[in-house]
């Protein structure tokens, strides 16, 4: 009997996504270094700061279950999250709640989940481009549905 190789793949298809996991990552980091506040201002800031830092993984979740040209704007999404986490960090950091370590290292995840984002985006525009390419080629431009079929 031959020995089948098992692929640990998600029901969740967007669990595979290395960007979900980094985005997921980057969340529970967040929390984690706001876990103590002094008063009512920074506990605002805490909330709107993971927030934020949540929806960077809930907007590549979601983007993940629509078409491609929907996926591609939840991804457009996910990124406005990320600079609203940019603009949390300086102001943790201004605020004292973080320290220039914590700054630092927030900037780099945001960093790499900016590039990683972006790289989706380019992947997810140059695969439409060549549906669409082929579709022409084939005569199927009447099919308004043809280039959103959803296979990542």
């Amino acid at each position: 009997m031959e020995q089948q190789e098992e692929k640990n793949v998600s029901f969740f298809r967007f669990e595979d996504l290395r960007v979900y996991g980094k985005a997921t990552d980057y969340a529970s980091w967040v929390s984690m270094q706001l876990g103590t506040v002094r008063n009512e201002c920074e506990k605002t800031l805490a909330a709107s700061f993971c927030h934020s830092a949540y929806d960077i993984a809930i907007n590549i979740c979601e983007g993940s279950s629509r078409s491609k040209s929907q996926f591609d704007h939840y991804l457009k999404i996910a990124k406005t999250a990320i600079r609203e986490c940019v603009v949390y960090t300086e102001i943790a950091h201004n605020m004292g709640m973080m320290d220039e370590a914590q700054k630092n290292q927030s900037r780099e995840y945001l960093m790499e989940l900016t590039r990683m984002l972006g790289a989706l985006i380019i992947s997810l525009q140059r695969s439409a481009e060549r549906r669409q390419a082929r579709s022409e080629e084939e005569g199927d431009a009447a099919d308004p549905y043809a280039n959103d079929e959803m296979s990542y």
